[in-house]
């Protein structure tokens, strides 16, 4: 079937996680391919979409609410994973505190959606760890430095296994992962055929997808409810 024709069907996807683990950031990445440092946080939620094409030609249209990690949002979050069908929980790995958070949204998730819900366990930042690895000064080849990664890579995929999630480990800065990320969600949808779940998808000249957003990706949510504003890490 030719791609122009194929119908796109929707799916609710949630990102979870601390304050400044860089969710927003994962997914301006992933809707734009860009990266900005010093973003302001997350305000309630920002919204946005992006469609990906899987190899048999079936497009999924994400609807991504970002939501805000500060303490002060938690309440809002049940109204924004309630009836999601995909969930990015996400944890900064030089933050121990950000990976316990991470578990705190993980049991939410399950007691509310139990296996209905296909989560991913995302560990974010991995540019700090490579950047580590490579001194700019001989003296800094000389010098002790304490270890940036504070959380194992065994210790997300633990988690992951325990709860039955799909774990990666990413950096929004350099976009590591992060296709891959909503690649495997996409192909891990029980997709329905139901002519009301789905939509016309609109790709560019080369068939790659395009992302369905206003002209800055974004939908700024204060016009509708002042809940939301655009996101931050």
């Amino acid at each position: 079937m030719n791609a122009t024709t194929n119908q796109a069907t929707s799916i609710k996807l949630v990102l979870l996680g601390e304050s400044a683990v860089g969710k927003s950031s994962i997914v301006l990445r992933f809707v734009s391919n860009d990266f900005a440092e010093n973003k302001e946080p997350t305000i309630g939620a920002a919204f946005l979409t992006q469609r990906v094409t899987l190899p048999d030609d079936t497009i999924i249209k994400f609807e991504i609410w970002d939501t805000a990690g500060q303490e002060r949002f938690a309440s809002l979050a049940p109204m924004y994973y309630r009836n999601a069908q995909a969930a990015v929980v996400v944890y900064d790995l030089t933050s121990p505190q950000s990976f316990l958070k991470a578990r705190h949204w993980v049991k939410l998730l399950r007691e509310q959606s139990g296996n209905n819900i296909i989560i991913a366990l995302v560990a974010n930042k991995l540019d700090l760890c490579e950047e580590q690895a490579q001194p700019e000064t001989e003296q800094e080849e000389t010098e002790p430095r304490g270890n940036v990664r504070k959380v194992a890579k065994e210790e997300g995929q633990k988690l992951a296994d325990d709860e039955g999630l799909m774990f990666f480990e990413t950096s929004a800065k350099t976009g590591e992962g992060i296709n891959n990320v909503f690649l495997s969600i996409a192909e891990k949808i029980p997709l329905k055929k139901k002519g009301n779940e789905q939509e016309s998808a609109t790709f560019n000249g080369n068939g790659q997808s395009e992302n369905s957003t206003s002209s800055n990706g974004r939908i700024d949510l204060n016009a509708r409810n002042g809940s939301s504003e655009a996101c931050g890490c």
